[in-house]
């Protein structure tokens, strides 16, 4: 049996509810994949040779890069999808990548691209990674499932 991770492209801007729906949406899937494999692992205890992990791949790409912006403002009765987004990250060891020409098209950069570009300083948030579309395609190779948000 083979298991394809699937692949979120999130392209809504962090006030839009889809933004807040793909948040809403990968948490539930991974507590859900997380459960399964907890209880694949409870059921097959004696074949510890493979671990698995629940996983998802993520993919910030258009006005979805706004919330890799660590100087985004958010009042307090708003959630603050950067931290939520990195929470998660760190919960489940995932990667963030953001695509970089959508991201300082709308000024948010890393450091290395601001020393490339001549910017000021950088503003992207710790867990996010500024990558190419080339590693979207790679994702899209690698997953049948793909859900925009």
């Amino acid at each position: 049996m083979t298991t394809t991770t699937p692949l979120l492209l999130i392209t809504a801007d962090p006030s839009h509810p889809l933004a807040k729906l793909a948040l809403r949406y990968a948490r539930a899937y991974l507590q859900n994949a997380k459960n399964a494999v907890a209880a694949d692992e409870q059921h097959n205890d004696s074949d510890h040779s493979k671990i698995k992990k629940a996983s998802l791949n993520i993919f910030f790409y258009g006005d979805a890069a706004h919330i890799a912006n660590r100087l985004r403002w958010q009042s307090a009765d708003q959630i603050n999808l950067t931290k939520e987004w990195q929470n998660l990250a760190e919960q489940y060891e995932l990667s963030l990548p953001v695509c970089v020409s959508t991201a300082l098209s709308r000024g948010i950069t890393d450091a290395d691209n601001s020393a490339r570009h001549q910017l000021d300083s950088d503003n992207l948030a710790a867990g996010f990674a500024l990558v190419g579309l080339s590693e979207l395609a790679m994702m899209m190779q690698e997953n049948n499932t793909l859900m925009q948000f």
